[in-house]
């Protein structure tokens, strides 16, 4: 089902731009690719609370994404992102990749994400800079 969000709906944001290399066989941008936008975006929010590969880091657990339209390069996008769940150790973004010409959304994911101790190897409750923007 496609979403009905906006990109005013979203208090974090994250704009891009398609490259060429980004392109299929079939001529539109590789639905892989969406994730490495995804990714992107996610990662100005670890940087927002201090999320390092020391310390304080986390593990993605699940990543699921739907697809709604094509997208072919040349293509300006933004993608919109909040924490749209929380647990006592996880946390879910969901992500929404619009169109920046059209606003039209061209897929939407939902990543969950454990907080995570690396020098421990255990799961650690949920940051408190995340639980502050939850729901932003």
């Amino acid at each position: 089902m496609k979403s009905q969000a906006k990109i005013t709906d979203f208090h974090f944001t994250h704009k891009l731009q398609t490259l060429w290399r980004d392109c299929d066989a079939f001529r539109h941008i590789n639905n892989a690719t969406y994730l490495s936008y995804i990714e992107d975006a996610r990662l100005e929010l670890m940087r927002r609370w201090g999320i390092t590969q020391d310390g304080k880091s986390v593990i993605v657990a699940s990543i699921k994404i739907d697809y709604y339209k094509q997208v072919v390069h040349p293509t300006k996008l933004i993608i919109g992102q909040r924490v749209s769940r929380l647990g006592n150790k996880s946390f879910d973004i969901t992500s929404i990749v619009f169109n920046r010409d059209t606003n039209e959304a061209v897929c939407e994911s939902v990543i969950t994400i454990v907080c995570f101790d690396f020098s421990t190897n255990m799961t650690v409750p949920v940051y408190n800079e995340v639980k502050e923007d939850y729901n932003k």
